[in-house]
């Protein structure tokens, strides 16, 4: 007689689909902003000389492919400060102001949105007045009326900066809080005594961080776009620091005699944008329940 206690065979589970890899051009903005942080974090290292160093044998040297030499491989300005130093130590101090103001404001508009989900009643008017007036209001007449009264400094840039969009985030934050708040787990944990913090930190924030992270990506290059306007307009980063804003004011008056000035921080302008905005697409579709 068969034994009829022998373990049961169990049925294998079918293989995982392999997840598809992401687009082309995904795939290229993600490279490209690995070569950003890349040349960012090791500026120091990398680059070939001292941004501020001068060399004025080769003033207005031409880069390689239009009669330069590799002394200069991306040309000199008209002090002979080589274009390819600058543009490294542009990079990092762009993406910089990019990330601080970025995260500046993605707290500021998140805990606002979080105190108005809250507390709801007056607290509420007054977060949703202040949104509405920061979304009417001209941000870059703001900046220059605030820059051109108070002086330029670094972290008064960067918080300016950071003010940008932040009413984005507390009307997501808002949004997303009420939401999460009225589901099950926000009940459990506030009927077992969590504190606020407690509730809206480890339980609520977890919960709606795939948004806020995909409204960071898209808000990233507005703040690079922005950076480069006023630093273009001369109340950005003030010499001998440079950016790749004022990298491009600076080289608009050499643009017929030597365009390789301004050429070189434009694309690097347009080439990151473009790949934070892919990014940010792509995350949107991937995280989106919804578009699935």
């Amino acid at each position: 007689m068969s034994d009829i206690t022998a373990p049961l065979t169990l049925a294998t589970s079918a293989p995982r689909k392999a997840r598809p890899l992401p687009p082309p051009m995904v795939i290229f903005g993600l490279l490209w902003l690995s070569l950003m942080l890349a040349t960012a974090l090791l500026a120091d290292v990398i680059s070939p000389y001292a941004y501020t160093a001068l060399d004025l044998r080769n003033r207005l040297s031409p880069p390689i492919g239009m009669g330069g030499t590799w002394l200069h491989p991306l040309g000199t300005d008209e002090l002979g400060r080589d274009v390819l130093a600058r543009l490294i130590y542009s990079i990092r101090m762009s993406l910089l102001i990019a990330f601080g103001a970025t995260l500046i404001g993605a707290v500021i508009g998140t805990t606002l949105g979080f105190l108005a989900a809250h507390f709801r009643g007056f607290v509420e008017q007054v977060v949703l007045a202040l949104v509405d007036f920061s979304a009417s209001l001209p941000f870059l007449i703001l900046a220059l009326s605030v820059l051109a009264f108070f002086g330029n400094s670094m972290a008064l840039f960067i918080c300016l900066l950071g003010f940008h969009a932040w009413e984005r985030y507390a009307r997501i934050a808002r949004g997303l809080a009420i939401s999460a708040s009225g589901q099950g787990y926000a009940a459990a944990v506030r009927q077992l005594g969590a504190s606020p913090w407690r509730i809206y930190g480890r339980h609520v924030l977890p919960n709606i961080a795939s948004t806020l992270i995909v409204s960071m990506t898209l808000a990233f290059p507005e703040i690079i776009l922005l950076e480069s306007g006023l630093s273009f307009l001369g109340l950005g980063v003030q010499p001998p620091a440079t950016s790749l804003g004022s990298m491009v004011g600076y080289g608009r008056e050499y643009l017929t005699r030597a365009p390789w000035i301004l050429l070189a921080p434009a694309f690097t302008i347009i080439l990151t944008t473009l790949s934070v905005s892919l990014l940010g697409d792509w995350l949107r579709d991937r995280l989106d329940p919804t578009l699935r």
